[in-house]
């Protein structure tokens, strides 16, 4: 292995892990990818990409960046360009439909970028080559050798794979995590409610239109309320408005294995029967029978590193997020933009097993802030939107101080910067 560079494989085949594995290919690493399902596939609707992550992005590969653009979906009107969300007084039940109050607006370099999580894995399976992508592999354990042997994963089905490293990109739910901190029982193998969950929909564009009015279908829009916000955004070139709205509850999760379950419209009234007209119109425009998510993070059990010799987690494997700052899936992206840079630095082949590890330590040490933080940041803008936090509550000016400065850090974020830190701390190691 010191003149070659490591076989890698990797535990997942969503987002992360394909993009993962493009970055890598394009560096010259080979690479593996095991995914539990028969084919590749997302769960879910519209997600964002703040700039950070688009920068990320085009670090890991041209190609996925490419990709990525021919997916995307922007506000609609050209001087809602840059436009993040327009926030709004959700909460006015005097204000007509599509007149709610504008509280406040936040804007990016390149605004809302939202795809359809289907669509962009479908332009990220278009990228990896025949041969990388192995199906039905749901992994039960990882067994590591005693010297510089290659790393065994065992998967339900009876079979066997060997590889110099693995990567865990095995989602909320990961069993790589599981494995990594000792069992599914310990405290953080296993994802916690938030207490929050989110009614997902869609509609279509001209319904939007005729029913809200061309602002508020055509452009995003996040309707603030007493423990309880609803977003929507244009998804599928402008076709689609997407919707999620989210709601506080104090009751637990009835079935933690089983993340969503099927409603009927009549609860989303209920949860949101104190809105204004706007978002009871909204409601309206859903269809009778939705899907209800609920909302779980690795939160209360941060990892204390995310590598174990020659095993990592990246992406929501090793800091899954609720969805508050729409960053989740940007971050991942930016970990793999990092781990891919760190895995093709010459001195990791050279130095064998011991340029694996030291690469997935640089990586957990360089990552484990910025995600952790997120988190934790998440939860805490979730409860803004909603009116709930403390020291916050109903302030608007304060909502929108914190939002801003909150989801600024995030946004701001170089990744050449990034990827020059972990580097450096990567060639220290190494004594390059």
């Amino acid at each position: 292995m010191a003149n070659n560079s490591p076989n890698i494989a990797i535990v997942g085949g969503g987002i992360s892990g394909l993009v993962l594995a493009i970055a890598l290919i394009r560096r010259g690493i080979k690479v593996q990818v095991y995914e539990q399902a028969h084919a590749f596939g997302e769960i879910g609707a519209g997600v964002a990409f703040g700039p950070n992550s688009v920068r990320a992005m085009q670090t890991c590969s041209p190609e996925i960046h490419t990709a990525f653009h021919r997916v995307a979906t922007r506000n609609q009107w050209p001087d809602k360009r840059n436009v993040w969300f327009d926030f709004m007084d959700g909460y006015d039940k005097d204000a007509p439909v599509g007149k709610e109050k504008l509280l406040f607006t936040l804007t990016t370099e390149d605004g809302a970028n939202a795809v359809h999580r289907a669509h962009f894995l479908d332009e990220l399976v278009k990228l990896v080559p025949d041969g990388v992508a192995h199906f039905k592999k749901h992994l039960d354990t990882i067994e590591l050798p005693d010297g510089d042997g290659k790393v065994k994963l065992l998967f339900h089905d009876g079979t066997e794979a060997e590889a110099d490293a693995v990567i865990g990109c095995d989602g909320i739910k990961s069993r790589t995590r599981a494995w990594m901190l000792g069992g599914d029982d310990k405290p953080g193998a296993a994802p916690v409610y938030t207490y929050k969950y989110a009614y997902r929909g869609l509609i279509p564009m001209q319904r939007a239109v005729d029913e809200l009015g061309e602002d508020n279908a055509k452009n995003a829009k996040m309707h603030l309320g007493q423990d309880g916000h609803i977003l929507t955004f244009p998804v599928n070139h402008g076709e689609t408005m997407n919707v999620v709205a989210f709601h506080a509850t104090e009751d637990d999760w009835p079935d933690a294995r089983h993340l969503t379950r099927s409603m009927e419209k009549k609860h989303v009234y209920e949860d949101f029967k104190d809105f204004g007209p706007t978002v009871q119109k909204i409601i309206d425009l859903l269809e009778p029978n939705l899907d209800c998510w609920a909302i779980f993070d690795t939160g209360d059990h941060p990892m204390e590193a995310y590598n174990k010799s020659r095993v990592c987690c990246l992406g929501d494997a090793a800091h899954a997020t609720s969805p508050h700052h729409g960053a989740g899936a940007g971050i991942c992206i930016e970990d793999a933009a990092v781990m891919a840079e760190l895995l093709a630095e010459p001195g990791v082949a050279k130095a064998g097993t011991r340029g694996l590890e030291a690469a997935f330590r640089i990586f957990s040490e360089c990552r484990r802030e910025r995600t952790q933080w997120l988190v934790q940041s998440s939860r805490r803008t979730g409860d803004l939107y909603e009116w709930r936090a403390e020291g916050v509550g109903r302030d608007v000016g304060k909502i929108y101080e914190e939002c801003k400065e909150r989801d600024e850090r995030i946004w701001d974020s170089q990744i050449e910067e990034l990827v020059a830190e972990a580097k450096e701390s990567l060639a220290a190691i190494l004594g390059a």
